[in-house]
């Protein structure tokens, strides 16, 4: 089988080559190797007539692994295909790298300046407005707080960080701030990816390290719940030893909702993911989810405008195939989709399964739970004649 890196692949004579980028759709839209055709891999039996026989056919995926598997077929029925290295996250490593260079400081400190302008103006109403509403509304940041930021190198929790950033520079409650993350076992690229992010927009990591991908690695049931909960501990326990009372996850509204649907539908429960909690195994620890309000949407738009790139998911045992848009989709994934048919047929199903949570009528539900309290609705019937 044929291959060629990056670096080659910016040399080719584009006359008499096609490269084929077989990731979804959304992943192509938001940066591909340049001049790329997008044909993902779920239509790639359907659209084979669009592939030039004439021309070398050099095939990208995400990480290069599922794309040689459709080169070795296309070998096989006589194109000249060829394999491309690493995917397209080689080609966001070596772009990264070298925005990175010394001679590049100024272009990197003006992007970083426009970025932060554009929390503040461009997405003043759809980011800025719902984050600082989730902070007083729901009392996530006090005077005197000193906050750990959980930094996964995705989107969400990169754009948190600029958030609590531009909080501390205009805001009028004086907190502390450290940026945390950690490292489980990342492979070599996606940590070079993550941390060239974090150097572009600005954010001063404090990094440590653990062995949790080694230890979740053989098991079979659950190992992203597993990997989850073990990744939750070790933030609070390395908040705690900082300094810090707080940590901040990046979980958005969309989580939200997400969340109160898969109760409903899975598990027979009205529940969702609260704004804030005490944590049960640290003392003195709270967890606080500054995005609570902020649409997915406004936070993919914003980091679209801006040109950036974040790893959709670092975690070395799923990049294959979920970034790859290969593998079953979770529970998460069908609420994400149910949720998007929601929005095509009206603009405020997505608020008001938000509001079933947040103004429950107690008279109109058979029964509820709070601790080790249970009340039935028959419990005071004859009293509500």
């Amino acid at each position: 089988m044929k291959k060629i890196t990056v670096e080659e692949l910016e040399k080719i004579e584009w006359n008499q080559s096609m490269v084929v980028d077989i990731r979804p759709n959304d992943q192509y839209q938001r940066g591909t190797f340049p001049g790329a055709v997008n044909i993902p891999m779920a239509e790639l039996e359907e659209r084979r007539k669009e592939l030039d026989e004439a021309k070398t056919i050099y095939m990208l995926c995400h990480t290069g692994d599922r794309s040689q598997e459709y080169v070795e077929e296309l070998e096989d029925e006589g194109y000249d295909a060829v394999n491309v290295e690493g995917g397209y996250r080689a080609y966001l490593r070596l772009s990264l790298s070298r925005l990175m260079q010394g001679d590049c400081q100024k272009e990197k400190e003006e992007k970083k300046e426009e970025i932060e302008r554009s929390i503040i103006k461009k997405y003043r109403r759809a980011i800025w407005r719902p984050f600082t509403k989730a902070l007083n509304e729901y009392q996530l940041i006090q005077e005197g707080d000193r906050v750990a930021v959980c930094i996964s190198g995705g989107k969400d929790s990169m754009l948190l960080a600029k958030l609590i950033q531009e909080l501390k520079k205009h805001g009028k409650v004086h907190f502390e701030v450290v940026f945390l993350i950690m490292n489980p076992g990342y492979n070599e690229d996606n940590w070079k990816i993550i941390q060239d992010n974090a150097n572009l927009l600005g954010i001063p990591l404090t990094v440590f390290e653990t062995d949790i991908f080694d230890t979740v690695a053989a098991i079979d049931k659950n190992p992203c719940y597993l990997c989850a909960r073990m990744r939750r501990g070790y933030l609070y326990s390395k908040a705690k030893e900082l300094g810090c009372n707080k940590i901040a996850l990046g979980h958005h509204f969309d989580d939200v909702i997400e969340t109160i649907l898969m109760g409903m539908l899975y598990s027979g429960k009205v529940e969702t993911m609260m704004p804030k909690l005490h944590s049960q195994n640290f003392e003195g620890m709270e967890l606080i989810r500054p995005l609570y309000l902020v649409k997915e949407e406004a936070i993919k738009a914003w980091r679209d405008s801006n040109g950036l790139h974040f790893i959709q998911c670092a975690c070395r045992f799923t990049e294959n195939c979920v970034s790859c848009g290969g593998g079953r989709g979770s529970k998460r994934d069908e609420m994400k989709e149910l949720i998007a048919q929601f929005r095509k047929t009206s603009d405020v199903i997505d608020t008001n399964i938000f509001n079933s949570v947040r103004k429950i009528n107690l008279r109109k539900v058979i029964g509820y739970c709070k601790d080790d309290i249970e009340y039935n609705f028959l419990d005071d019937y004859e009293l509500t004649r």
